[in-house]
């Protein structure tokens, strides 16, 4: 039996970031990975796989032209399935290519098969052709991932017309129209793609609202343009049945509501991929969604050597804050010191418009009590959002009125999830209104909202200088 100082199961983010780091540490470390691949859900179903096909949807639909050249425009006129299948296999290569050149360069050792624990030390993976293999290891690493959740009253068929997230990436045919139930991230992200695209979407959600996390503002925004370019929201609508059509699907909501589409998107949800690893033979359980319950410093399971990271382990469930926790896991695991990741990390959603946002919401602000002002920016009110040609697009600061400092950012348009870096250091750095009204920004450029926001914000403030600032001076 072969043994290692530490044993991941799953190649995704925090598998991946965990081998390498224990690697360094000079360590023996053995990745198993059940998919064809490594590189886990995040390369080849998740993240890379969404957001290329986003990319790809926009380029090819010329949605980011069409304030110039009007709605009928598009760079190829028919687009289909294989088009957009087309950036996405090369895309997926080439990210695979990186991560395996990753482990050979760390001399982490991989195997392909699906693990499952015989006791708390020691795992058996089953091969593809069946064969299976023992080893043993003083920690592992749980970063299975997830994988969706299907009830059993979706009749899922995978091919023709009924799909859930992992599937819609092998889609046929490109459809006229489509339904997607469940409003959460993975949902409003395929369903504005396929509405980019040209195909009409109804959004499918039993709660009244979608991504309640985001500051309430921002998401009015971006509901309104999702509703004006005809887009159909179904909230507070709960699914009773869902039937398959000679024409595609049929969808009865509750009250008799019936919405019908050539296809359907099930993205209501998602389950911890932990149903092979025989839990109970190591001691651990999981809860209903299959997801493991861990110290959220340490990342320790209740078995203090057994480790778990990543979606598995639920929120936030990030591709950015599972490499952080695969990280600390490796390092704490091997007895080494990790420095904690900041308080205030970036969200993004990928949707169409993107969204970002990091630090507080004004809900929350208002919640503890913090006297605050805003200040907001129009994309469409910088040069550069005129020669893009934006006449959306949005970014929202949160100030203490007591020290001026940055409380939260906040951003839906073009550009959101690189342009909130910004607005993440400045957070972290525990910086303030000053710095904004203060610094040059390049122009032409979208970065340009920042100093108008905080603009909007002083105009409402004041000029008066914080109390540090003046004995500073002073």
């Amino acid at each position: 039996m072969d043994h290692y100082d530490m044993i991941v199961i799953g190649s995704g983010p925090a598998g991946r970031r965990a081998a390498i780091q224990a690697a360094k540490l000079g360590k023996d470390v053995m990745v198993v990975e059940r998919g064809g691949r490594v590189g886990g859900v995040s390369v080849h179903t998740g993240t890379i796989p969404s957001k290329t096909l986003r990319e790809t949807a926009l380029n090819l639909s010329g949605w980011r032209e069409r304030g110039f050249y009007g709605r009928s425009y598009r760079v190829k006129q028919d687009i289909s399935a294989d088009d957009l299948r087309r950036r996405l296999h090369v895309t997926l290569g080439h990210e695979v290519e990186v991560l395996e050149h990753q482990f050979a360069r760390n001399q982490v050792s991989t195997m392909r098969g699906t693990a499952r624990f015989t006791d708390s030390k020691t795992i058996e993976v089953e091969g593809e052709e069946g064969e299976t293999f023992a080893m043993s290891a003083d920690s592992f690493l749980v970063a299975v991932g997830t994988v969706p959740f299907r009830p059993d009253y979706i009749p899922f068929d995978g091919a023709v017309s009924v799909f859930d997230s992992d599937e819609i990436l092998e889609l046929p045919d490109l459809p006229r129209s489509i339904a997607v139930i469940g409003a959460g991230v993975i949902g409003v992200e395929y369903a504005t793609i396929f509405s980019a695209l040209d195909v009409h979407v109804t959004l499918v959600e039993p709660r009244s609202s979608m991504l309640d996390f985001i500051d309430k503002e921002l998401l009015e925004d971006f509901t309104y343009q999702l509703r004006d370019r005809g887009m159909a929201l179904r909230f507070g609508s709960k699914v009773e049945s869902v039937t398959r059509t000679d024409k595609g699907c049929e969808i009865t909501l509750e009250g008799g509501r019936k919405v019908r589409s050539e296809m359907l998107l099930f993205a209501a949800g998602r389950m911890g991929a932990t149903k092979t690893l025989n839990l109970d033979a190591c001691g651990l359980e999981c809860d209903h969604r299959g997801r493991l319950k861990v110290d959220p410093e340490t990342l320790q399971t209740s078995v203090p050597h057994i480790y778990a990271a990543g979606d598995v382990i639920g929120f936030p469930s990030l591709a950015s804050t599972s490499m952080e926790q695969g990280r600390i896991a490796a390092c704490h695991a091997l007895g080494v010191a990790a420095h904690e990741p900041p308080e205030y990390f970036p969200y993004g959603i990928y949707a169409v418009p993107e969204i970002s946002t990091v630090g507080m919401t004004e809900e929350e602000v208002i919640e503890r009590g913090i006297p605050y002002e805003s200040g907001i920016a129009r994309f469409r009110e910088t040069s550069r959002g005129h020669i893009m040609g934006l006449d959306r697009g949005m970014l929202k600061m949160l100030f203490s009125l007591k020290t001026r400092r940055l409380l939260g950012c906040h951003i839906v348009g073009e550009g959101a999830t690189e342009l909130i870096h910004i607005g993440q250091a400045v957070l972290n750095l525990k910086g303030t209104l000053d710095y904004f009204v203060e610094n040059t920004f390049n122009y032409p450029t979208l970065a340009e909202a920042y100093k108008i926001a905080a603009l909007d914000a002083w105009n409402r403030m004041g000029a008066s200088v914080p109390e540090e600032k003046v004995k500073k001076q002073a």
